[in-house]
């Protein structure tokens, strides 16, 4: 028998290379979205799998991806 993998909420980012930042979506309550700086105001989503699926959704010049949540919020406290 398989043991379920734990479910962690994830984020969608894409790099700014202008920037060498990374930014994060955070989808607005009326369904339009936007690329914030700091990964705790972002929209956590249920699983990497929803991350995924948000981010191939996005149009292909944001080269979106997801990323598990709390180790970016770890990575970006150390900074």
């Amino acid at each position: 028998m398989f043991a379920v993998a734990p479910v962690s909420p994830a984020l969608v980012a894409r790099t700014d290379t202008a920037a060498h930042a990374e930014r994060y979506l955070l989808v607005m309550p009326a369904g339009g979205t936007q690329w914030v700086t700091n990964a705790a105001d972002a929209t956590p989503f249920a699983s990497m799998r929803e991350a995924t699926r948000m981010a191939m959704r996005l149009p292909a010049r944001d080269r979106a991806y997801g990323l598990p949540r709390e180790a970016e919020l770890a990575v970006q406290n150390i900074h």
